[in-house]
């Protein structure tokens, strides 16, 4: 007998620990709403969690726009995932739901599949209460003007570009047209007056250049001939219109020599040139009196026949503006 009785005993704690072990298995789903009450047009939240193992197998119905018949789920959160311990997991679920129309509605309850059981959750309520109308009052109102938005000017910002954007090119347009008709380049550049020195000018900055060089007190007198020789060929092209460069110094004193204006200078040109010449060719060593003599006569033959051409050039200039000042 009292064999049996420890089996039985025995077989009795089995069966409940393999009963506590399989209980402590299944999933658990619990549902809850925060608001059981709203009104018509308004939201509200259903939680629903779900308690299972990590490897549990588990089939969660999908629900897409519509819980109940008028209950409309407005969203659905993504799961939310919790390690819980003891080889459990717990999964969160949040359903934004809204009704219009009134009523007292049974929400059913949320089923889970895991394996080939399928397990529930509680069940849910909602009421659903209309906007309350006060039919008492006697009080007739029309209906309201629609109420213009505040003025932001950022908002026509773009508008006021275009319309500047149009008048620049309508002012371009008329600017062309009437350059035009007044037979007027459309861009008009002021041309830089460009002042022409005289030829004496030019000649005696260019002595005056030489004569800062020093060269024959340097040794040089080849090139310090040639240099006022070269100087007063160009003056001569400049001043009389004779092409003194390409010439001989006998071709050039020829020439000069039947202008009034070298007369009395004619003797200081002839030497200058000769002088050059015996330098150049002849390899002559002149006397350092000879030198400054041909810079001296070179100064003396610019400055007698010089003639004031910056004078006129100005002048020129100035009947040219006239003229086109008068034209227009």
């Amino acid at each position: 007998m009292k064999k049996n009785r420890l089996k039985r005993v025995l077989i009795s704690f089995f069966c409940f620990f393999t009963t506590l072990a399989i209980y402590a298995q299944q999933p658990v789903i619990k549902a809850k709403i925060d608001s059981t009450q709203i009104l018509i047009g308004q939201q509200t939240v259903i939680h629903l969690e779900i308690a299972a193992d990590k490897n549990s197998n588990l089939q969660i119905p999908i629900i897409r726009d519509t819980l109940v018949a008028g209950i409309e789920v407005l969203n659905i959160s993504a799961p939310d995932t919790t390690d819980i311990g003891n080889n459990r997991i717990q999964i969160k679920y949040d359903y934004h739901i809204t009704s219009f129309d009134s009523a007292l509605y049974l929400i059913p309850p949320f089923e889970v599949i895991a394996a080939q059981d399928t397990f529930y959750s509680n069940d849910l309520a909602l009421k659903v209460a209309t906007v309350p109308v006060d039919t008492a009052s006697k009080n007739i109102y029309d209906i309201k003007d629609v109420v213009k938005p505040p003025f932001v000017l950022a908002d026509y910002m773009n508008i006021l570009f275009y319309i500047l954007a149009a008048c620049i090119v309508a002012l371009i347009i008329i600017f062309i047209i009437l350059r035009r008709k007044k037979q007027k380049p459309i861009l008009s550049f002021k041309k830089e007056e460009k002042i022409i020195l005289p030829p004496h000018i030019l000649a005696i900055q260019a002595l005056d250049e030489i004569k800062q060089q020093k060269l024959w007190q340097h040794g040089k007198e080849k090139e310090y001939h040639s240099a006022i020789s070269d100087t007063i060929r160009k003056y001569i092209e400049g001043r009389f219109n004779i092409y003194a460069m390409e010439m001989t110094s006998d071709q050039i004193l020829r020439i000069v020599r039947g202008v009034s204006d070298v007369d009395f200078v004619f003797d200081k040109l002839k030497q200058l040139l000769l002088q050059a010449d015996l330098v150049k060719f002849a390899k002559y060593h002149p006397l350092p009196e000879e030198n400054e003599l041909s810079m001296m006569n070179a100064y003396l033959f610019v400055n007698g026949t010089k003639k004031d051409e910056l004078i006129e050039n100005k002048e020129d200039n100035e009947d040219d503006k006239n003229k086109e000042e008068a034209k227009e």
